[in-house]
């Protein structure tokens, strides 16, 4: 009805039309004011609530969900059966958060109320029922920004207690009051001008808040820190790339090429209790596509690491690509769990790589017991006994040699990228958004800069293929179970539930609902804007499941129709 319109109507219609208004008013305002109240006033996250993840459905405590990274939700009240029925509940927009490569962050779901980061460092706290905002926070962010000036996302808040914690493009980790929105702490950890940056969701761990750093394609040394929860003070810092004389120092030719060898940490990492142990994926080395001046595996660069909680020291190491030359880094979410392989009982770490291989590891010593191909790479089809890619191709133009459209590999984005995937641990079956591209690299000799991009070369695409799938992967042998094509190459992630309902994205903006055990199309809904990075959460809220997925600068709510 049209406010301007409502003077023609009858004066007893005008008093209903209007009583229902200010009722329809007065409950939205309600409804905001007690998610405020709820914000303010109820227990805060602790440790012990970190560790239980999501045995509590009505919350989403971390990026991933739970420490092991699963991204699957106990809640199974929209099944197969029903999903066909969802429909949007509420939308929130970020209207002055510029969309860049659309929402890549995770809202944390606390108590009826989502919290959530945007580009450019912006944050909101959002009524998880209505999508009105509570509070909002901006950065001021200085204007000579370098890689943070390039790459405007945020991932997310970690949180503990009544703190949210956020690392920023001008590398700071800053900690806020999740009542308000107000600045706690707030510590720098890098000098932004030298090409540092955070785009990252912290990962608590225990008291401490850990990030990694961006900016692994400008001259830089990657890492790891942990910082206290309560005061901002750093507890350790573990370097991706070795030291002079270090463990690791061997894979490079001297210790200039390790003081700018790059290998940033710019995806959130997964963490075990009982081992007490940090998983974490690394970037790429520097520069990104000529090796001749960074001869040698380049440890600890394309691998994970884990390390120990306490004190960040390297347990140990897989190294996926020795010697990138594709800017195939290995920041993917590493995901945990526990499987039967050969008769054994595994605790185990799975990942989906850039490279387009589909790891097992052993998550207590790093021993390979999958590897396989999970995308139509023609890079490389095997590994050797130790891990190693054995490489057919490796789709590389030398410096002055004519380009030959001929050879293909994977782009740069590889086989799949950032966008988390999810693991269903009664189904044994892990969930990913593949891409099959073409492209071939040429390589370049250029000088070291100073603060500023160091490719030494670039990528050159090929129109095909150029296809997205979601596949479902037997992660105890690497086969692929099914797979469903989405469309053209996609960067969206993946979220599984009990019921076997899989969530997933696609470049033209759909948000799809798929069986996970046949991999069929159940549902579809049209968002307005490519699903870039993001996942969706679900959560309970007054006994009824909602689904929300970020999608460029809105954030969109589903539940269903019928409940």
């Amino acid at each position: 009805m049209k406010a301007c319109a409502l003077w023609r109507l009858p004066s007893r219609i005008l008093s209903v039309a209007l009583a229902i208004t200010a009722v329809v008013s007065a409950s939205l305002l309600a409804g905001t004011l007690a998610a405020s109240a709820i914000a303010q006033n109820t227990p805060g996250v602790t440790r012990d609530d970190l560790v239980s993840g999501l045995e509590n459905p009505t919350r989403w405590l971390t990026y991933s969900g739970d420490y092991s990274s699963k991204r699957h939700s106990p809640l199974a009240d929209i099944a197969p059966e029903n999903v066909h029925t969802l429909v949007a509940q509420w939308t929130f927009q970020a209207r002055a958060m510029p969309p860049s490569r659309g929402w890549e962050g995770t809202p944390l779901v606390v108590d009826g109320v989502l919290y959530v980061t945007g580009n450019n460092n912006m944050a909101w706290a959002i009524d998880a029922r209505t999508g009105r905002e509570i509070w909002s926070y901006r950065r001021e962010l200085p204007e000579d920004l370098t890689y943070g000036g390039a790459n405007l996302v945020n991932r997310g808040f970690g949180i503990l207690e009544d703190h949210l914690f956020m690392a920023t493009l001008d590398a700071h980790v800053i900690a806020l009051d999740r009542s308000n929105g107000e600045i706690v702490w707030d510590v720098p950890f890098a000098d932004y001008a030298l090409g540092h940056a955070a785009t990252v969701a912290p990962l608590v761990v225990k008291d401490m808040v850990v990030i990694g750093n961006s900016g692994g394609d400008y001259p830089t040394r990657g890492f790891i820190d942990a910082y206290d929860a309560a005061t901002g003070e750093r507890r350790w810092r573990f370097y991706t790339i070795p030291g002079p004389g270090e463990p690791g120092s061997e894979t490079w030719p001297n210790d200039e090429a390790m003081a700018r060898g790059g290998g940033a940490t710019w995806v959130t990492g997964s963490y075990d209790p009982e081992l007490d142990l940090i998983y974490w994926g690394t970037g790429n080395p520097n520069p990104d596509y000529y090796g001749g001046d960074r001869m040698g595996d380049n440890l600890y660069t394309a691998s994970i690491v884990a390390l120990e909680a306490d004190t960040g020291e390297l347990a140990w190491h897989f190294q996926f690509t020795p010697h990138d030359l594709h800017d195939w880094d290995a920041n993917q979410v590493p995901i945990l769990a526990d499987l039967a392989i050969d008769g054994r009982e595994r605790k185990v770490v799975m990942t989906a790589n850039r490279n387009g291989f589909f790891y097992t590891l052993d998550r207590a010593t790093g021993d390979l017991l999958v590897g396989r191909p999970f995308t139509g790479t023609e890079w490389a089809r095997d590994l050797d006994e130790n891990g190693r890619p054995i490489i057919l191709n490796d789709g590389i133009i030398p410096p002055g040699e004519t380009e030959d459209p001929e050879v293909c590999v994977p782009d740069l984005r590889g086989g799949t990228n950032f966008n988390p995937p999810s693991y269903d641990p009664s189904r044994e079956l892990f969930f990913v958004v593949a891409r099959e591209s073409c492209a071939f690299y040429v390589q370049r000799l250029d000088p070291v800069p100073d603060r500023q991009l160091f490719m030494s070369g670039a990528m050159r695409q090929q129109p095909e293929p150029a296809t997205s799938a979601l596949r479902a992967i037997d992660p105890k042998t690497g086969d692929i179970r099914w797979e469903t094509g989405i469309g053209a190459l996609a960067m969206s992630g993946v979220m599984s539930t009990a019921s076997g309902v899989v969530f997933a994205g696609n470049q033209e903006g759909d948000f799809a609902a798929f069986d996970g055990e046949t991999g069929e199309r159940l549902w579809s809904y049209p968002t307005g804007f490519h699903i870039h990075g993001a996942s969706a959460v679900t959560y309970l809220l007054d006994g009824r499941q909602y689904v929300v997925i970020p999608s460029g600068s809105t954030l969109i709510a589903f539940a269903l129709a019928d409940w």
